[in-house]
């Protein structure tokens, strides 16, 4: 009697137990797995070059559906567009017409680029140029040392109201125009060394520093009282050029005079100083050379009695 009681007992108990549902609901269809693979509607296509492909065709560029409707949904924003800037010039003046590395050259080339242009100085040193190649408006200096420039034309430096220097050292000038320099109203410094001038135009007021030096003036090439109202010259170079003659009258601002080397034969007791007025000094004249010309500086001994300094030169 006890056996048949605990079977029954193992019965109740296990039957609400055999009631409690399976936790996956998938529902598997034997008759399924009956199929052969290639009887499928859809089989599954395992080219794993294709999936790979895909793969790299949706990584980073697939956005999550939230942020493709922000994007979307988001109000696109004009920007305006900013004025076209007009270009400058190295110098910073307009290059309207000219380009932004300055004017064109002969030989096709911006100035700024065919030379160097730092500032408002420009440098144009031994590039083999035959002429005074197109400056910016604002150009301060230039320096062309050491081409093959032969003439100054009138116009070469029209316009250029900012220049205080020019040095055209070493080049092949015989010819300069007349007025090729004292329209310049700031110009101060003008080197023409080493050249083959033989006629010096007319210069401005305003220069400072001249040094000719090393050309073909000779007897003729300074004109009469070429010096005389450039009231503040200071330093005069004239050597080497076949002079015959100190050029008078000099301004009292000059502090240097260079001569050496010339023709000079003869100089005159109020050359520098005035025989009327014993009183007169000219403080400001201390450094002249006469050395290399025929010249005895003795026989003259009183054409020196204002300087506070003794020319350079022969005494004997």
């Amino acid at each position: 009697m006890q056996p048949f009681v605990n079977i029954f007992l193992g019965l109740f108990l296990l039957g609400p137990l055999g009631a409690v549902p399976l936790t996956d609901t998938g529902i598997y269809d034997s008759d399924f797995y009956d199929l052969l693979l290639g009887e499928l509607s859809h089989p599954f296509d395992y080219d794993e070059s294709k999936q790979s492909d895909q793969l790299e065709t949706e990584i980073g560029t697939a956005l999550p559906a939230l942020v493709q409707e922000s994007y979307s949904s988001a109000p696109l924003i004009e920007e305006p567009e900013e004025e076209a800037s007009t270009p400058k010039l190295i110098d910073g003046s307009s290059a309207q017409g000219s380009g932004v590395l300055g004017p064109q050259t002969q030989d096709g080339l911006p100035t700024c680029l065919l030379c160097t242009c730092l500032g408002t100085t420009v440098y144009c040193d031994d590039h083999e140029l035959i002429a005074v190649p197109p400056l910016p408006k604002r150009t301060t200096y230039f320096y062309s040392r050491y081409n093959r420039i032969r003439k100054i034309n009138r116009n070469d430096f029209a316009h250029l109201n900012n220049l205080k220097r020019i040095d055209l050292t070493a080049n092949f000038i015989s010819e300069i125009h007349e007025d090729a320099f004292w329209r310049l109203p700031q110009l101060e410094e003008l080197v023409l060394r080493d050249n083959r001038i033989r006629q010096l135009p007319e210069l401005p007021p305003t220069l400072t520093f001249i040094d000719v030096s090393k050309n073909r003036l000779g007897r003729k090439g300074i004109p009469n009282e070429a010096f005389k109202d450039l009231q503040h010259l200071q330093h005069l170079y004239i050597a080497d050029n076949n002079l015959d003659h100190i050029p008078l009258p000099l301004p009292e601002s000059l502090q240097a005079l260079h001569l050496q080397n010339n023709n000079i034969q003869e100089m005159h007791e109020d050359t520098f100083c005035k025989m009327k007025d014993l009183t007169y000094v000219r403080r400001a004249l201390e450094d002249i050379r006469l050395d290399g010309n025929p010249i005895n500086l003795s026989r003259t001994p009183y054409a020196y009695m204002c300087l506070p300094r003794l020319p350079v030169g022969n005494l004997i």
